[in-house]
Protein backbone atom coordinates (compact mmCIF):
# COMPACT_ATOMS: atom_id res chain seq x y z
CA UNK A 1 0.00 0.00 0.00
CA UNK A 2 1.67 3.39 -1.03
CA UNK A 3 1.62 6.23 1.23
CA UNK A 4 0.47 9.21 0.12
CA UNK A 5 0.85 12.07 2.51
CA UNK A 6 -2.00 14.46 3.26
CA UNK A 7 -1.39 17.82 4.59
CA UNK A 8 -4.06 20.37 6.67
CA UNK A 9 -4.87 23.36 7.04
CA UNK A 10 -3.50 25.11 10.11
CA UNK A 11 -6.78 26.28 11.24
CA UNK A 12 -7.04 23.10 13.20
CA UNK A 13 -4.04 24.02 15.45
CA UNK A 14 -4.46 27.77 14.96
CA UNK A 15 -8.25 29.48 15.97
CA UNK A 16 -7.50 32.15 13.67
CA UNK A 17 -6.13 30.91 10.75
CA UNK A 18 -9.54 30.17 8.56
CA UNK A 19 -10.24 33.94 8.93
CA UNK A 20 -6.76 34.68 7.70
CA UNK A 21 -6.89 32.90 4.31
CA UNK A 22 -10.07 33.97 3.89
CA UNK A 23 -8.71 37.72 3.68
CA UNK A 24 -5.54 36.68 2.04
CA UNK A 25 -7.98 35.18 -0.83
CA UNK A 26 -10.50 38.44 -0.78
CA UNK A 27 -7.97 40.38 -0.98
CA UNK A 28 -6.33 38.75 -4.10
CA UNK A 29 -9.20 38.51 -5.76
CA UNK A 30 -10.20 42.28 -5.22
CA UNK A 31 -6.94 43.47 -6.45
CA UNK A 32 -7.61 41.09 -9.55
CA UNK A 33 -11.03 43.43 -9.97
CA UNK A 34 -9.47 46.41 -9.68
CA UNK A 35 -6.52 45.62 -12.41
CA UNK A 36 -9.51 44.49 -15.16
CA UNK A 37 -11.29 47.45 -14.53
CA UNK A 38 -8.22 49.93 -14.53
CA UNK A 39 -7.50 47.99 -17.88
CA UNK A 40 -10.41 48.86 -19.58
CA UNK A 41 -9.81 52.88 -18.94
CA UNK A 42 -5.62 52.62 -19.93
CA UNK A 43 -4.36 52.92 -16.93
CA UNK A 44 -1.64 50.64 -15.50
CA UNK A 45 -2.80 47.79 -12.99
CA UNK A 46 -2.96 48.70 -9.29
CA UNK A 47 0.03 46.26 -9.10
CA UNK A 48 2.14 47.87 -11.55
CA UNK A 49 2.00 51.16 -9.76
CA UNK A 50 3.96 49.89 -6.74
CA UNK A 51 7.64 50.48 -6.92
CA UNK A 52 10.40 47.91 -7.05
CA UNK A 53 11.85 48.35 -3.50
CA UNK A 54 8.18 48.68 -1.98
CA UNK A 55 7.51 45.51 -3.96
CA UNK A 56 10.89 44.11 -2.18
CA UNK A 57 10.02 45.52 1.27
CA UNK A 58 6.77 43.65 1.67
CA UNK A 59 7.58 40.87 0.02
CA UNK A 60 7.04 39.07 3.12
CA UNK A 61 3.11 39.77 3.50
CA UNK A 62 2.51 38.33 0.19
CA UNK A 63 -0.56 36.04 -0.62
CA UNK A 64 1.51 32.85 -1.47
CA UNK A 65 4.50 33.21 1.24
CA UNK A 66 0.96 33.31 3.50
CA UNK A 67 -0.19 29.88 2.28
CA UNK A 68 3.17 28.26 2.57
CA UNK A 69 2.89 29.08 6.55
CA UNK A 70 -0.76 27.35 6.76
CA UNK A 71 -0.43 23.94 5.57
CA UNK A 72 0.58 21.40 8.52
CA UNK A 73 2.90 18.86 8.00
CA UNK A 74 1.44 15.25 7.42
CA UNK A 75 0.38 13.34 9.75
CA UNK A 76 2.19 10.23 10.49
CA UNK A 77 1.53 7.95 13.41
CA UNK A 78 -1.96 7.59 15.28
CA UNK A 79 -1.33 6.69 19.04
CA UNK A 80 -4.79 5.15 19.56
CA UNK A 81 -5.64 4.41 23.45
CA UNK A 82 -9.21 3.22 25.16
CA UNK A 83 -9.36 4.47 28.81
CA UNK A 84 -11.03 4.11 31.93
CA UNK A 85 -9.89 5.59 35.56
CA UNK A 86 -6.02 5.35 34.35
CA UNK A 87 -4.56 8.08 36.07
CA UNK A 88 -1.89 5.42 37.65
CA UNK A 89 -1.06 4.73 34.08
CA UNK A 90 -1.91 7.20 31.30
CA UNK A 91 0.79 9.47 32.28
CA UNK A 92 3.59 6.88 31.81
CA UNK A 93 2.27 5.99 28.33
CA UNK A 94 2.00 9.16 26.86
CA UNK A 95 5.49 10.27 28.08
CA UNK A 96 6.73 7.20 26.46
CA UNK A 97 5.17 8.05 22.60
CA UNK A 98 5.34 11.76 22.92
CA UNK A 99 8.84 11.89 21.26
CA UNK A 100 6.90 9.75 18.26
CA UNK A 101 4.23 12.41 17.76
CA UNK A 102 5.80 15.92 18.56
CA UNK A 103 6.34 18.65 16.03
CA UNK A 104 2.81 17.65 14.43
CA UNK A 105 4.13 14.60 13.05
CA UNK A 106 1.69 12.48 14.79
CA UNK A 107 -1.62 12.71 17.18
CA UNK A 108 -2.67 10.96 20.15
CA UNK A 109 -6.58 9.84 20.02
CA UNK A 110 -7.55 8.90 23.51
CA UNK A 111 -11.91 7.27 23.73
CA UNK A 112 -12.61 7.16 27.38
CA UNK A 113 -16.01 5.38 28.76
CA UNK A 114 -16.37 7.81 32.02
CA UNK A 115 -13.69 7.63 33.82
CA UNK A 116 -14.10 9.56 37.40
CA UNK A 117 -10.74 10.28 38.20
CA UNK A 118 -7.81 12.34 36.50
CA UNK A 119 -7.95 10.61 33.35
CA UNK A 120 -9.25 13.01 30.83
CA UNK A 121 -7.36 15.66 32.54
CA UNK A 122 -3.97 13.94 32.29
CA UNK A 123 -4.79 13.07 28.68
CA UNK A 124 -5.41 16.82 27.31
CA UNK A 125 -2.70 18.07 29.21
CA UNK A 126 0.09 15.43 26.79
CA UNK A 127 -1.98 17.10 23.70
CA UNK A 128 -4.57 14.02 23.25
CA UNK A 129 -7.46 14.48 21.40
CA UNK A 130 -10.46 12.98 23.95
CA UNK A 131 -13.20 11.64 23.21
CA UNK A 132 -15.86 10.46 25.95
CA UNK A 133 -18.23 7.15 24.74
CA UNK A 134 -20.32 5.03 26.39
CA UNK A 135 -18.46 1.48 27.15
CA UNK A 136 -19.29 -0.66 23.80
CA UNK A 137 -16.90 -3.61 24.34
CA UNK A 138 -13.27 -3.84 23.83
CA UNK A 139 -13.25 -4.33 20.22
CA UNK A 140 -15.11 -1.59 19.48
CA UNK A 141 -14.05 0.57 21.67
CA UNK A 142 -10.83 0.47 20.09
CA UNK A 143 -12.25 0.27 16.45
CA UNK A 144 -14.03 3.79 17.35
CA UNK A 145 -10.79 5.15 18.25
CA UNK A 146 -9.21 3.79 15.06
CA UNK A 147 -12.00 5.31 13.01
CA UNK A 148 -10.88 9.44 14.69
CA UNK A 149 -7.16 8.80 13.72
CA UNK A 150 -5.87 10.35 10.56
CA UNK A 151 -2.58 8.89 10.47
CA UNK A 152 -0.82 7.13 7.89
CA UNK A 153 -0.08 4.40 10.64
CA UNK A 154 -1.62 3.35 14.05
CA UNK A 155 0.03 2.33 17.01
CA UNK A 156 -2.79 0.95 19.12
CA UNK A 157 -1.41 0.85 23.05
CA UNK A 158 -3.28 -0.05 25.95
CA UNK A 159 -3.37 2.66 28.82
CA UNK A 160 -1.13 0.34 31.49
CA UNK A 161 1.90 -0.37 28.00
CA UNK A 162 4.11 2.23 27.08
CA UNK A 163 6.90 1.75 24.73
CA UNK A 164 10.56 1.76 25.79
CA UNK A 165 13.17 3.89 24.29
CA UNK A 166 14.65 0.96 21.84
CA UNK A 167 10.74 0.71 20.78
CA UNK A 168 10.39 4.27 20.12
CA UNK A 169 13.73 4.62 18.08
CA UNK A 170 12.85 1.57 15.54
CA UNK A 171 8.83 3.20 15.32
CA UNK A 172 10.82 6.37 14.36
CA UNK A 173 12.76 4.44 11.70
CA UNK A 174 10.09 2.93 10.15
CA UNK A 175 7.71 6.33 10.14
CA UNK A 176 10.89 7.97 8.81
CA UNK A 177 13.96 7.19 7.34
CA UNK A 178 12.95 3.33 6.59
CA UNK A 179 9.86 4.28 5.28
CA UNK A 180 10.65 2.86 1.93
CA UNK A 181 11.39 -0.28 3.35
CA UNK A 182 8.19 -0.89 4.62
CA UNK A 183 6.59 0.20 1.96
CA UNK A 184 4.66 -3.25 1.05
CA UNK A 185 4.51 -4.00 4.80
CA UNK A 186 0.54 -3.30 6.25
CA UNK A 187 1.29 -4.10 10.34
CA UNK A 188 4.28 -4.78 12.39
CA UNK A 189 4.58 -7.21 15.34
CA UNK A 190 5.73 -5.42 18.51
CA UNK A 191 7.10 -7.91 21.84
CA UNK A 192 5.68 -7.09 25.16
CA UNK A 193 7.58 -7.64 28.89
CA UNK A 194 4.86 -7.87 31.17
CA UNK A 195 5.43 -6.60 35.14
CA UNK A 196 4.06 -8.83 37.77
CA UNK A 197 4.65 -8.07 41.29
CA UNK A 198 7.77 -6.09 40.82
CA UNK A 199 9.73 -8.84 38.67
CA UNK A 200 9.46 -8.69 34.96
CA UNK A 201 8.57 -12.03 33.36
CA UNK A 202 10.95 -13.81 31.07
CA UNK A 203 9.90 -17.16 30.54
CA UNK A 204 6.40 -19.20 30.64
CA UNK A 205 5.11 -17.86 26.97
CA UNK A 206 4.70 -14.13 28.82
CA UNK A 207 8.33 -13.05 26.41
CA UNK A 208 8.32 -12.34 24.06
CA UNK A 209 4.56 -12.00 24.15
CA UNK A 210 4.32 -10.39 20.68
CA UNK A 211 0.86 -8.10 19.87
CA UNK A 212 0.35 -6.82 16.32
CA UNK A 213 -0.19 -3.25 17.45
CA UNK A 214 1.52 -1.13 15.10
CA UNK A 215 -0.47 -1.29 11.38
CA UNK A 216 -1.52 0.87 8.24
CA UNK A 217 -4.72 3.24 8.54
CA UNK A 218 -7.64 1.20 6.72
CA UNK A 219 -6.04 -1.75 7.01
CA UNK A 220 -6.17 -2.75 10.51
CA UNK A 221 -9.58 -3.44 12.87
CA UNK A 222 -9.68 -5.47 16.33
CA UNK A 223 -12.08 -8.39 15.64
CA UNK A 224 -15.24 -8.38 17.29
CA UNK A 225 -14.97 -10.33 20.64
CA UNK A 226 -15.46 -10.31 24.00
CA UNK A 227 -12.45 -10.69 25.66
CA UNK A 228 -8.32 -10.98 24.13
CA UNK A 229 -9.48 -9.31 20.95
CA UNK A 230 -7.05 -9.32 18.62
CA UNK A 231 -5.98 -6.82 15.20
CA UNK A 232 -6.98 -8.47 12.13
CA UNK A 233 -4.76 -7.00 9.27
CA UNK A 234 -5.11 -6.63 5.19
CA UNK A 235 -1.66 -7.69 3.90
CA UNK A 236 1.53 -8.58 5.26
CA UNK A 237 2.91 -8.19 8.49
CA UNK A 238 6.02 -7.82 10.19
CA UNK A 239 7.14 -10.11 12.81
CA UNK A 240 10.80 -9.81 12.69
CA UNK A 241 11.61 -6.27 13.66
CA UNK A 242 14.74 -7.66 15.85
CA UNK A 243 16.23 -9.33 12.75
CA UNK A 244 15.50 -6.10 11.11
CA UNK A 245 17.11 -3.27 13.79
CA UNK A 246 19.91 -4.87 15.51
CA UNK A 247 19.97 -2.15 18.35
CA UNK A 248 21.79 -3.74 21.73
CA UNK A 249 18.81 -3.82 23.81
CA UNK A 250 15.12 -5.30 23.39
CA UNK A 251 12.67 -3.39 21.39
CA UNK A 252 9.57 -3.95 23.20
CA UNK A 253 6.13 -2.91 24.78
CA UNK A 254 6.41 -2.77 28.89
CA UNK A 255 3.35 -4.14 30.43
CA UNK A 256 2.46 -3.05 33.95
CA UNK A 257 -0.43 -3.98 34.39
CA UNK A 258 -0.58 -6.39 37.71
CA UNK A 259 1.12 -4.23 40.87
CA UNK A 260 -0.53 -6.27 43.00
CA UNK A 261 -1.73 -9.78 43.56
CA UNK A 262 -5.14 -8.73 44.67
CA UNK A 263 -5.57 -6.66 40.89
CA UNK A 264 -4.11 -10.00 39.10
CA UNK A 265 -7.04 -12.07 40.52
CA UNK A 266 -9.30 -9.37 40.08
CA UNK A 267 -8.53 -9.03 36.64
CA UNK A 268 -8.52 -12.76 35.84
CA UNK A 269 -12.09 -13.19 37.26
CA UNK A 270 -13.05 -10.35 34.93
CA UNK A 271 -11.15 -11.40 32.19
CA UNK A 272 -13.32 -15.31 32.73
CA UNK A 273 -16.53 -14.30 32.86
CA UNK A 274 -15.83 -12.69 29.84
CA UNK A 275 -14.28 -15.68 28.54
CA UNK A 276 -16.87 -17.61 29.73
CA UNK A 277 -19.49 -15.87 27.73
CA UNK A 278 -17.52 -16.31 24.49
CA UNK A 279 -17.47 -20.44 25.22
CA UNK A 280 -21.06 -20.63 26.21
CA UNK A 281 -21.83 -18.77 23.28
CA UNK A 282 -20.10 -21.20 21.21
CA UNK A 283 -21.50 -24.25 22.91
CA UNK A 284 -25.07 -22.07 21.99
CA UNK A 285 -25.67 -22.60 25.57
CA UNK A 286 -25.41 -25.96 26.18
CA UNK A 287 -22.34 -26.59 27.50
CA UNK A 288 -22.06 -29.48 29.94
CA UNK A 289 -20.15 -29.62 33.66
CA UNK A 290 -16.59 -31.05 32.30
CA UNK A 291 -13.78 -32.48 34.80
CA UNK A 292 -11.56 -32.33 31.59
CA UNK A 293 -12.19 -28.33 31.26
CA UNK A 294 -12.60 -27.70 35.01
CA UNK A 295 -9.31 -29.67 36.36
CA UNK A 296 -7.43 -31.19 34.08
CA UNK A 297 -7.06 -28.82 31.11
CA UNK A 298 -6.04 -25.92 34.12
CA UNK A 299 -3.53 -28.74 35.53
CA UNK A 300 -2.23 -29.02 31.57
CA UNK A 301 -1.74 -25.71 30.86
CA UNK A 302 0.07 -25.14 34.39
CA UNK A 303 2.38 -27.69 33.38
CA UNK A 304 3.26 -26.49 29.99
CA UNK A 305 3.79 -22.81 31.11
CA UNK A 306 5.69 -23.74 33.84
CA UNK A 307 7.82 -25.84 33.19
CA UNK A 308 7.88 -26.89 29.50
CA UNK A 309 8.06 -23.23 29.11
CA UNK A 310 10.52 -22.51 31.76
CA UNK A 311 8.57 -20.62 34.09
CA UNK A 312 9.81 -21.79 36.84
CA UNK A 313 12.70 -19.74 36.04
CA UNK A 314 10.82 -16.54 37.51
CA UNK A 315 11.30 -17.77 40.69
CA UNK A 316 8.16 -16.98 43.23
CA UNK A 317 6.25 -14.33 41.15
CA UNK A 318 6.47 -17.01 38.02
CA UNK A 319 4.99 -19.70 40.05
CA UNK A 320 2.16 -17.22 41.15
CA UNK A 321 1.77 -16.10 37.61
CA UNK A 322 1.34 -19.77 36.01
CA UNK A 323 -0.53 -21.07 39.23
CA UNK A 324 -3.70 -18.47 39.00
CA UNK A 325 -3.38 -18.04 35.57
CA UNK A 326 -4.11 -22.22 35.23
CA UNK A 327 -7.38 -20.85 37.78
CA UNK A 328 -8.63 -18.55 35.32
CA UNK A 329 -8.65 -21.41 32.78
CA UNK A 330 -10.87 -23.75 35.49
CA UNK A 331 -12.95 -20.28 36.28
CA UNK A 332 -13.58 -19.82 32.92
CA UNK A 333 -15.27 -22.78 31.96
CA UNK A 334 -17.07 -23.22 34.87
CA UNK A 335 -18.49 -20.13 34.88
CA UNK A 336 -19.66 -21.04 31.06
CA UNK A 337 -21.16 -24.23 32.54
CA UNK A 338 -22.86 -22.30 35.06
CA UNK A 339 -24.75 -19.48 32.05
CA UNK A 340 -25.93 -22.39 30.48
CA UNK A 341 -27.83 -23.60 33.33
CA UNK A 342 -28.99 -20.59 33.80
CA UNK A 343 -30.19 -20.27 29.76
Amino acid sequence: MSCRPRSRLCRSRLPHSRDVAIACVGRTLLSAAFDFARVGTGASPVRAERSSAVFSENHSRQFPARLRACILPPVTLSVVIITHNEESNLSRALASVTPLVRDGKGEIIIVDSGSTDRTVEIAKSFGAQVFVEEWKGYAAQKNSAIDKAVGDWILSLDADESANPTAVQVLQRILGPDSDVYEGISGCWLSRKNYFLGRWIRHGGFYPDKKLRLFRRGRGRFEDRAVHETVVVDGRTEHALEMDFVMGSEIALEHRSYPTLSDYIGHMNRYSSLGAEMVAAKSNGKMRFSVINIVLRPLATFIYNYFLRLGFLDGREGLLLHLYHAVYVSWKYAKAWELSRKS
